[in-house]
């Protein structure tokens, strides 16, 4: 709490004027980031169009840009889950399974319109986002790649990985 309040220049006083604990802290900036996760990339879904190929990439381009744009938040949801009281992982969980939903709810309906082949599309929508999450652990803003970069080829894996198979022109669709 220490360090929190002298990189704010406050009090620690001051938190708790604001916080009942380091657990309502926790809890906050964990719902926080979820909330604006899921705000970016529901928005990055509806300006998408209607194919599940454009609406994965959309999605994961997304949400790598998040985890590269908000890394200490990020980094703080994909590790401190395990230090939340009940009240506050249920919520945080709840959160995490609103934005797991997003992206199955789009690879499940690329496999049933044939768009993608992937044989285990939870496992899939898994890997995706677990790729996408751990850039906030390595990716440097200083570095060779930047986040946008990031992001392009990080959405070209995902479509790797539920086998994207392309529509041929004139092809009907499924």
């Amino acid at each position: 709490m220490r360090d929190i309040a002298r990189d704010a220049d406050i009090t620690v006083a001051s938190i708790y004027h604001h916080f009942k604990s380091k657990q309502e802290i926790l809890q906050d900036i964990m719902t926080r980031a979820l909330h604006d996760a899921i705000a970016m990339t529901r928005g990055a879904l509806l300006r998408a169009g209607g194919s599940p190929d454009a609406q994965l990439q959309a999605l994961v381009r997304a949400w790598v840009m998040f985890h590269t744009t908000r890394q200490l938040d990020a980094l703080v949801g994909a590790t401190e889950l395990r230090s939340l009281n009940e009240a506050g992982r249920r919520l945080v969980v709840a959160l995490r399974d609103e934005q797991e939903g997003l992206f199955r709810d789009v690879v499940e309906r690329g496999v049933e319109e044939g768009a993608f082949e992937v044989e285990f599309p939870r496992d899939a929508v898994r890997g995706i986002i677990n790729m996408g999450q751990s850039v906030c652990t390595w990716w440097r803003s200083d570095g060779p790649l930047r986040a946008e970069e990031l992001a392009d080829r990080y959405a070209d894996l995902a479509l790797a990985m539920v086998q994207h198979r392309p529509r041929r022109v004139g092809a009907p669709a499924s």
